[in-house]
């Protein structure tokens, strides 16, 4: 994970079970608090996808959420969004009918996209009709199933069924919003972040697991240095539309929503928590009381 430009775009929805089972049992997920006036918000950073299993919840996020006004999330927390987010995928991410991806690559890609997909039983017939970005989320979503990982116990569904029903939910972004952040990307930033990730998959897949330890350890610097570090010297331009832009608008949106009372737990991927552009970071350079690592 350490010299990956595609890592982002999969490692915080991956979650390998070996080593994150094996973390240590005093460790726990980093909660940040930003009190302004008037609102107290707290910030977790979510890993989208667990392995079965595994106690993540810190006490200090349990009783936000038992006692929250609202919670947000990046996208809204429904069977709904989810239909929206496949049918989105389907349309922004297929190739047109002529077009083979093992054809478009470089031939070392497409050799190197068939061992990785033989490696984690990902359906070849599958990839080759996606475009770059939708085949990388889709080799994640294989290799987070092939370690035990399942979609059903990621940390959004749980705490927006642990929240008491009056609790209003809300969402940063749209399916097609968030899709359009990866669709729009350039095909030459695509394929060097697929081909990066297929290296990744074939050579270092134990480095899924460092990333999972580093959250459930609370270790912020590990998470930085996991997580965005790589990202921000291999492609300044996939971090800026993946991470920084997205960080600025949601900053916005809680400073609007700060100037009325109430208790707000937000839940986003972790990535956008850690680090000099991160949540708490922003808040507390606009002089909001920030606590937490």
């Amino acid at each position: 994970m350490r010299r990956r430009a595609g890592k982002l775009w999969i490692a915080l929805a991956a979650a390998w079970a070996a080593l994150a089972l094996a973390a240590p049992a005093w460790g726990a997920p980093p909660v940040w608090v930003v009190k302004s006036k008037t609102a107290e918000v707290v910030l977790f950073g979510s890993v989208h996808v667990l392995p079965p299993g595994l106690d993540w919840e810190p006490l200090a996020l349990k009783e936000a959420v038992r006692h929250a006004d609202e919670l947000w999330f990046e996208l809204p927390i429904d069977p709904a969004t989810e239909a929206d987010t496949a049918r989105q995928a389907t349309t922004l991410g297929v190739l047109p009918a002529d077009q083979s991806l093992f054809k478009l690559l470089p031939p070392d890609d497409s050799q190197r996209l068939a061992r990785v997909a033989q490696a984690y039983d990902a359906s070849p017939m599958l990839l080759d009709r996606l475009k770059p970005w939708l085949a990388e989320i889709a080799l994640a979503g294989a290799a987070y199933r092939k370690a035990g990982a399942e979609t059903g116990l990621g940390v959004e569904q749980a705490l927006s069924a642990e929240a008491p029903p009056s609790a209003r939910r809300h969402a940063f972004e749209t399916p097609a919003e968030q899709l359009a952040i990866f669709a729009d990307t350039p095909w030459r930033e695509q394929v060097a972040s697929l081909r990066e990730t297929l290296k990744e998959l074939e050579d270092e897949p134990d480095e899924y697991g460092q990333l999972i330890h580093a959250w459930i350890s609370g270790d912020v610097a590990a998470l930085d240095h996991e997580a965005l570090e790589p990202l921000r010297q291999a492609s300044p331009d996939i971090f800026a539309r993946v991470v920084s832009e997205r960080n600025e608008r949601w900053v916005q949106a809680l400073q609007a929503r700060m100037k009325a009372p109430g208790r707000i737990v937000v839940v986003v991927g972790v990535g956008h928590l850690v680090g000099p552009g991160g949540l708490p970071a922003r808040f507390r350079a606009l002089g909001y009381s920030v606590q937490g690592p």
